[in-house]
Order: C-alpha cells, then sequence, then structure tokens
C-alpha cells in the first residue's frame, strides 16, 4: 500500500452557529463556562482560556498532551487545560472537526460525568459540511503498545472505512465492577445511541482518597458512577454495561488527539489514558510522512 493510498477522505464539518454550557469541574469546584466557536476548514479544535491574559490557544493534538493519571490534558507553554477527553469525545463523535472551545477555567465541566453536557449544545448548533476535505488514517499493519500492569492496546487493518473500537474490562474476580465486554463502529449515530450517556466510574475508596486531597467538593454520587463493596451506590447504570462503554468514549476523544479520523480496528485490554495517548503517539511516529504529506498536520 501506497503513503497516498492510506488515506481517505470525506468533508470537513463545523457547528453552523455558537453555543453554550456550563457546569462544575470535578477538580476545582469552580463554575465553568463553554463556548464553542464555528472554525474555517483547516483550524481544528483549538481550546483557549479566556480567564489567561492574551487569550492562549491550545490544538487538541496529541503533542500538546501532558502527563495526567485519569485524564487527558493539554498544555501549551504555561497555558495548561484539564479533563479535556469527554468534550473531545463528543465533537469527534460528531464529526466536528473544526472548532473553537472558549473555557474560562483550568478544567472542562464535568457534567453528569459523560459527554451528554457538550453534546446537547453541538447538536442545538447544527453540523455544517465545509468544502475541503477531512483526511482519514487507514491502518495498513498492527501496532500494540503495552504497560507492566498487563494492560494492552492495539490498532489493526479492519478493512472498512470506519473506527471500530473493542474493549475488554476486568478488574479481577475481587472488584465491584463486573467484567465487561463491547465493541462498536464509530459513527455520529452509534455514538450518540451506544456512547454519548456512558458515565465516569470510580470506586468508593479512590473518591474518599481524592477529596481528602481536595478534589471532588462539589461532586456527589449522582454526578458519576461510585462503586462500594455491594455495587452503585445511589445512583443506577443506564446500561448493564455503561463502564466498558465510557472507556469506549474515552477512547473516541483520545484518539481523536492524532488530527484526522482514522480507519481501524482497535482493541483495548482494561488500558486507559495513558496507553491511548501511547498508542497515538506511536502512529504518529509510525505515518509520520503521510500524516504531513496529505494533511495539514506539521508533526513536531
Amino acid at each position: 500500500m501506497t503513503e497516498r493510498s492510506r488515506f481517505q477522505s470525506r468533508q470537513q464539518q463545523t457547528i453552523k452557529k455558537s453555543v453554550s454550557c456550563r457546569g462544575i469541574g470535578f477538580i476545582t469546584g469552580a463554575e465553568i463556562d463553554v463556548h464553542f466557536h464555528p472554525a474555517a476548514a483547516n483550524t481544528g479544535i483549538q481550546f483557549q482560556r479566556t480567564d489567561k491574559a492574551g487569550l492562549p490557544r491550545i490544538p487538541a493534538l496529541i503533542d500538546y498532551c501532558v502527563p495526567r493519571e485519569r485524564r487527558t490534558a493539554l498544555q501549551n507553554g504555561d497555558c495548561s487545560l484539564e479533563l479535556t477527553e469527554h468534550v473531545l469525545a463528543a465533537l469527534a463523535g460528531l464529526q466536528i472537526d473544526n472548532c473553537l472551545v472558549e473555557v474560562n477555567g483550568e478544567e472542562l465541566p464535568g457534567g453528569d460525568g459523560s459527554s451528554l453536557i457538550f453534546t446537547d449544545p453541538l447538536l442545538e448548533a447544527g453540523i455544517e459540511a465545509q468544502t475541503s476535505p477531512r483526511y482519514a488514517l487507514t491502518i495498513d499493519r498492527q501496532i500494540t503498545v503495552q504497560n507492566d500492569q498487563r494492560m494492552e492496546l492495539f490498532v489493526r487493518p479492519n478493512n472498512q472505512a470506519e473506527m471500530q473500537i473493542g474493549y475488554q474490562l476486568d478488574y479481577g474476580p475481587r472488584s465491584p465492577i463486573p467484567p465487561q465486554v463491547f465493541h462498536l463502529s464509530i459513527s455520529p449515530g452509534s455514538f450518540l445511541k451506544e456512547l454519548a450517556s456512558c458515565r465516569t466510574f470510580v470506586l468508593q475508596e479512590e473518591v474518599e482518597a481524592l477529596r481528602s486531597l481536595g478534589y471532588g467538593k462539589r461532586t456527589t454520587y449522582q454526578d458519576l458512577l461510585v462503586f462500594g463493596p455491594e455495587g452503585i451506590i445511589e445512583n443506577s447504570p443506564r446500561f448493564d454495561d455503561e463502564c466498558v462503554r465510557h472507556k469506549i468514549l474515552d477512547c473516541v476523544g483520545d484518539f481523536a488527539l492524532l488530527g484526522c479520523d482514522i480507519h481501524g480496528y482497535f482493541q483495548a485490554y482494561r488500558s486507559g489514558h495513558e496507553l491511548n495517548r501511547k498508542l497515538i503517539r506511536q502512529l504518529r511516529t509510525e505515518y509520520r510522512g503521510v500524516l504531513e504529506s496529505e494533511t495539514s498536520l506539521k508533526v513536531a
């Protein structure tokens, strides 16, 4: 397969009008305002911190990712933004390629731990096709990443012009979170129906540890799925396998950091944001030449 034949394309898209949402940050507990604005073709997704002098922008690309546990953060110079994964999933899931996202704080609002706080206003804005092509990298070989905790993530060819994601969640027999398996072909329709409403989950002991560090002071058990020894506390699941679906939601957001669509089959075993980023960095390295020649991306 030649480098040029690795790319297929659709038309780029943006939103038809500016829309907003507001919510509480899970980390800081602050009231956060988010404004989505249409953007020109080839702009990509860019975040802008409106609370910072100079209104700095942060492109939503893997080069701007910084190490964090259990979340995806972006940084440009001394300006950073936390908890970007759910808004990135909403934009990628709806195939919104160009958008300026203004945020007046250091994190995105948590909403109910899903992407609904973002998909609802974006659907209200409407989606508009643009004249420039949106390229999709077609995976032509298997690429695997692992870590020392027996987590694994790989992507391989799927002979389909789409992204497919499978995930196997298994925290062992002592975990109150049961093993779950799910796979999905990603499209705007399937994202909205199967993933967008699926919430962040956490163990009760982890919540208490985070609160002791000052995090989540305004977050309640109704804001996400908290698992105690007997199961979910003060909440109920939207799907029997909501946890594994949320993991795939996170994948959709993290994989968008490559800056183009990806046609291939992803399979994850217990992986999280760290391995997601590691695989996207590997894809950027493996396909560096074609990414730079066929798109507007200039890989650092």
